[in-house]
């Protein structure tokens, strides 16, 4: 228990670290949430706003961020069923980024950060082969915009795909939180939501 306690906290305080906003002062420049639409201290962002440097960097943090508690936690104890601790540890840095302790409880979507804690599964690769190729049908495939409902079906598509693909119980339940924060966290965002457009990519 005192195990898991710790590296959810630590999953949560490297959540909480929005390394956009850091790394946009690191490169002397103004603040990049103020000229976006969603005003998201996020990695997408971070290249428009911040550069190729800020944004690279933004990316490779964020994804560490998510990674290390996860991989380091499953190191000591191998994934196994039913293994319901790893759920909440997987969920830490996501929960984190999107309601940051070091920003008021403000923070961003958690995209990035989701993909890192799946990476963190390694060797277990199926979690975020899943959600890639969601986030992938919807931008080439059957192509969804504005982001906003891409990132929504993209989530919403993922959590009952890993149930039924039967990966294992702890990250269904893990991914399901972490679709929940950051469908709850788009909820509460402020951005001008645009008209939902689906078509198909080949196609005008």
């Amino acid at each position: 228990m005192i195990r898991l306690l710790l590296f959810s906290l630590l999953g949560y305080l490297s959540g909480s670290i929005l390394f956009a906003n850091l790394f946009a002062r690191l490169f002397h420049k103004s603040d990049i949430t103020a000229p976006s639409k969603d005003h998201n201290p996020g990695t997408a962002n971070a290249y428009l706003y911040g550069g190729f440097w800020c944004g690279t960097c933004t990316l490779c943090c964020e994804l560490l961020k998510g990674f290390l508690p996860v991989h380091l936690f499953l190191l000591g104890m191998p994934l196994s069923e039913p293994d319901w601790k790893c759920a909440l540890v997987l969920a830490a840095p996501v929960i984190g980024h999107a309601f940051s302790l070091f920003h008021r409880f403000r923070g961003g979507k958690g995209v990035a950060a989701t993909f890192g804690c799946l990476l963190g599964l390694f060797p277990d690769l199926l979690p975020l082969l899943v959600f890639a190729a969601f986030f992938l049908f919807f931008s080439l495939v059957l192509r969804i915009s504005p982001h906003f409902y891409r990132t929504v079906f993209a989530y919403v598509g993922t959590a009952p795909m890993l149930f039924l693909l039967k990966a294992n119980s702890a990250v269904c339940i893990g991914f399901l939180l972490i679709a929940l924060v950051v469908c709850f966290k788009l909820h509460l965002s402020k951005e001008v939501r645009e008209k939902l457009r689906v078509k198909l990519a080949w196609t005008r």
